[in-house]
């Protein structure tokens, strides 16, 4: 059997390894033509053929049995449309994955997952820490530093995987024992052809589950629960009131009573009690882990970085680096966590609607604009409240911080890519707390 991989990076490099692996003859292309792509290939026991021909796509696939495309390759791409058009079939790492565990000797072991537009990681996280806390050696995998295809092959007990819609997008057959759906709203319009095609994607995690796995949505998102009503498995719903797994009083409860209190939480923002729910359904759901090891993980849990963290404060206004959100509907989230804030947003849009960001006037004191769509977040918030252009991180702060008042958030949440400025959202957001040091470390000096 003959696979092409297409795409190099971290997801690519692992399928090809993992294919080789089980007998298949592999090539790799891929469209940067990297220039050490063929020691890389070599090294993974596959050839390497460079960019390909777009327009002789059918000639290429006609050799190959299967394509595995890397998570960066859209579904516009000629290699994809070609693919389907003749019939060759297309698999995402997931996908191989789950099917390949299922043969596994001993069995198969658990897979749960979580999908949405905003949240993923840190909800992923969260859930594997639950089951470490349970005694089980668990891994985050998927759209992570570790591909699911790479994990399988390693002495874990349980998976926990975050689904991304161009991963999810390519399944034939995965099937978490229980699955978390937390949000949909506007992304990844230069992937998908659609937000119908990207809402597919994401349903495509619950498609193939059985009436004995679960289902997980948030009630507060029509669109979720929608699909939630058309999934084979059982269903549950999280969400702050009116859910199976919500808060009451100081609590978090599900079916079964208490799960942990809300004051040992070590963050206990709204959408950090949304995102405690949805794992613990997850790990409830699944028997994987009790009410002792969720409040075990709950209470040390403090966030990945770049999504609200907290760097410093200064003359009684916090800063935050939210850079991780790039899209409005994470701003949205990240604004309802403050009673007054100094927005640093933009960016480079990915074809979305920013209107969101102002969606919440009575808490945004001031807005930074920055980066190529600066032009566009100025316009949606001039004449609603202060706001000024800055040309770099260093200069958004000062500004930011010249706007603040005591009592404030600072918060750089930007709502759009990072690829005008950075090399992606972690070195925006590194460069963002280095700005803020820089800022204190030189009024105190």
């Amino acid at each position: 059997m003959r696979a092409l991989v297409y795409g190099l990076a971290i997801a690519g490099e692992a399928t090809a390894k993992a294919l080789v692996q089980r007998g298949w003859i592999v090539e790799i292309a891929d469209d940067k033509g990297a220039g050490d792509g063929e020691a890389r290939a070599a090294a993974l026991g596959a050839e390497y053929l460079g960019r390909p021909d777009h327009g002789d796509m059918a000639g290429l696939l006609a050799r190959f049995d299967l394509l595995a495309p890397s998570p960066g390759v859209p579904e516009t791409h000629p290699v994809i449309t070609v693919a389907q058009a003749v019939g060759v079939p297309v698999r995402s790492e997931i996908d191989l994955a789950w099917e390949w565990e299922q043969s596994r000797s001993g069995g198969p072991r658990p897979m749960l997952a979580v999908t949405g537009t905003d949240g993923k990681t840190t909800t992923t996280l969260l859930a594997t820490e639950m089951l470490r806390a349970a005694g089980l050696r668990a891994i985050d995998a998927g759209n992570t530093d570790t591909p699911l295809i790479a994990a399988i092959d390693d002495e874990y007990d349980a998976f926990v995987v975050e689904c991304t819609s161009f991963r999810l997008a390519w399944t034939t057959c995965f099937r978490p024992e229980a699955a978390v759906w937390l949000n949909l709203a506007e992304d990844h319009q230069d992937w998908h052809t659609s937000m119908t095609t990207y809402r597919a994607a994401k349903a495509r995690m619950w498609n193939f589950q059985r009436q004995a796995d679960t289902a997980i949505g948030f009630v507060d998102d029509a669109a979720v629960m929608a699909e939630l009503a058309a999934a084979p498995g059982r269903h549950r719903t999280f969400g702050l009131t009116g859910a199976d797994y919500r808060r009451h009083d100081d609590d978090l409860v599900g079916p079964r009573g208490v799960i942990a209190r809300v004051n040992d939480m070590k963050r206990s923002l709204p959408h950090d009690i949304t995102n405690a729910l949805a794992a613990s359904a997850l790990v409830l759901e699944s028997g994987l882990a009790d009410p002792d090891a969720i409040s075990q993980a709950l209470s040390g849990f403090e966030g990945p970085a770049h999504r609200l963290q907290f760097v410093a404060e200064r003359d009684g206004v916090r800063f935050y680096n939210d850079s991780k959100a790039t899209t409005p509907h994470a701003v949205v989230t990240a604004l309802r966590a403050f009673d007054s804030l100094v927005l640093i947003a933009g960016g480079k849009n990915k074809g979305l609607d920013l209107s969101p960001l102002t969606s919440e006037p009575t808490r945004t004191r001031a807005v930074v604009a920055m980066g190529s769509a600066s032009d566009l977040v100025a316009g949606l918030f001039e004449g609603r409240c202060p706001v000024v252009r800055a040309t770099s991180m260093a200069d958004a702060v000062r500004s930011a911080t010249t706007l603040a008042r005591p009592g404030d958030a600072v918060l750089l949440s930007p709502g759009c890519a990072s690829f005008d400025m950075y090399s992606g959202y972690p070195a925006r957001g590194d460069d963002f707390v280095r700005c803020v040091h820089d800022l204190i470390e030189g009024e105190t000096s």
